[in-house]
């Protein structure tokens, strides 16, 4: 039935941008590359920590020139050798050709947890982007060494927020509510003036940045659970890198949007008056996902039009009026969940990255599951990593070499593990 709908939308090649390759996936760029968005002419993140010795763009021709159906039993044979000495994870974004291999699946928050469950494993290889190995490497004991297939693979909403800016910005922050930006103080209430939080799309530094000042990690499962956190401890807080998670989560909470000013780390005071840092009770920085920021109210009008009674739920990252316009939002894993409790012959409209909408149509092929967006492409920087890749670097392994290990210097490490734990303790509601 999923199908039908995809009929009755009319999507053609010429308006689609779907996980399926009009090309072979060496010849869709000028170079070598994996797909739309993705090239081995990808650089990899400035900011990505490897162990020094890895590079991107370095998969061998061997792997490049391979058939698919010998990559997969490479992967195969591979994680057969390696046996518990192996985990690899898959975020729900991951194309289907790598997911098929992973020993866990799931959203960001979900991973880092099953992260924690194979302390025997001596390698996690993270299928996901660099921010989520980073992650991985931090919760990690210090015998288990995290590996990204590709080092290309980073998040642009990441890249939205470098440390240089949110420290200018923390020092203007504390200037402006005067107090010490290395070490703010509670008041006789016993609240900080402001206390960080980021999202999980956000690099280690920033991670260690929050830790060092008091702040924590969210997740979209759990931004509820720690914007209650953060409010405990401080009067308000300073939400990076997307804007579009914290506002739909604090207004969710009751909070007023004139109370939501925007920081545009590019103008004095991030582009806001006196006054509205003031009334500031979050201060949302001006970052976004591409993915979800194409996402628009007039895309559920028309699939309301087209399709009565249909559902729709729609990620947190997307725009308010898109969020209101929903039955539901929520996290990655709250829209699995979401269909998995409907009903044969529901339709359902969903907002979020192509890939798991595909997988989630494909798992209940009793409903019309289809995305909002008929021209929406995959995550592009999560598409970079192909079974090439994961193939390499396992057949290494194999072989006693280690390719793309990401490592987190020490001292950030530690810093940021504090925010993590925190973030880890506030369960989702």
């Amino acid at each position: 039935m999923a199908s039908s709908v995809k009929d009755r939308i009319q999507l053609t090649p010429t308006r689609s941008c779907s996980s399926a390759l009009p090309e072979g996936p060496w010849e869709f760029d000028a170079m070598p590359g994996y797909g739309p968005g993705s090239s081995q002419a990808d650089p990899a993140p400035a900011h990505t920590p490897t162990n020094g010795t890895s590079r991107p763009n370095q998969l061998p021709e061997a792997y490049r020139q391979m058939e698919e159906a010998e990559l997969h039993e490479r992967i195969r044979s591979a994680k057969e050798a390696l046996g518990e000495r192996l985990v690899i994870l898959g975020h729900f974004y991951q194309r289907d050709e790598v997911v098929q291999h992973a020993d866990f699946v799931g959203d960001s928050f979900q991973l880092a947890q099953a992260a924690l469950t194979k302390p025997d494993a001596q390698s996690i290889v993270f299928c996901g982007v660099h921010f989520m190995a980073e992650t991985a490497d931090i919760l990690s004991s210090e015998d288990q060494q995290v590996i990204l297939p590709n080092l290309a693979a980073g998040c642009s909403m990441a890249d939205m927020a470098d440390e240089d800016s949110v420290e200018e910005a923390w020092e203007e922050i504390a200037e402006f509510y005067g107090f010490d930006p290395e070490n703010p103080e509670p008041d006789a209430e016993g609240k900080l003036p402001v206390l960080p939080v980021t999202y999980m799309n956000s690099s280690a530094a920033l991670k260690a940045f929050c830790g060092r000042l008091g702040g924590i990690v969210c997740t979209s499962s759990n931004a509820a659970t720690v914007l209650e956190w953060a409010f405990e401890r401080a009067h308000r807080v300073l939400f990076f890198p997307d804007q579009h998670l914290g506002r739909n989560t604090a207004k969710a909470m009751g909070i007023a949007l004139e109370n939501m000013p925007m920081w545009n780390p590019r103008l004095p005071w991030g582009g806001n008056t006196a006054d509205d840092l003031k009334q500031a009770q979050v201060l949302l920085w001006h970052g976004f996902c591409s993915v979800h920021k194409r996402f628009t109210v007039d895309q559920i009008d028309q699939a309301r039009e087209q399709f009565p009674g249909c559902r729709v739920i729609v990620h947190p990252e997307c725009p308010m009026p898109v969020v209101d316009a929903a039955d539901a939002s929520g996290s990655t894993d709250a829209i699995r969940k979401f269909v998995e409790a409907s009903s044969p012959g529901d339709v359902i409209a969903v907002g979020t990255e192509i890939n798991m909408v595909n997988r989630l149509a494909a798992d209940y092929p009793d409903r019309e599951i289809f995305c909002l967006d008929p021209v929406i492409c995959p995550c592009s920087t999560m598409y970079r990593i192909h079974p090439g890749y994961l193939a390499w670097v396992l057949d290494s392994l194999v072989a006693g070499q280690v390719e793309n290990r990401i490592s987190v210097p020490e001292g950030t490490a530690v810093e940021a593990r504090v925010a993590l734990d925190r973030m880890l303790a506030a369960k989702p509601r």
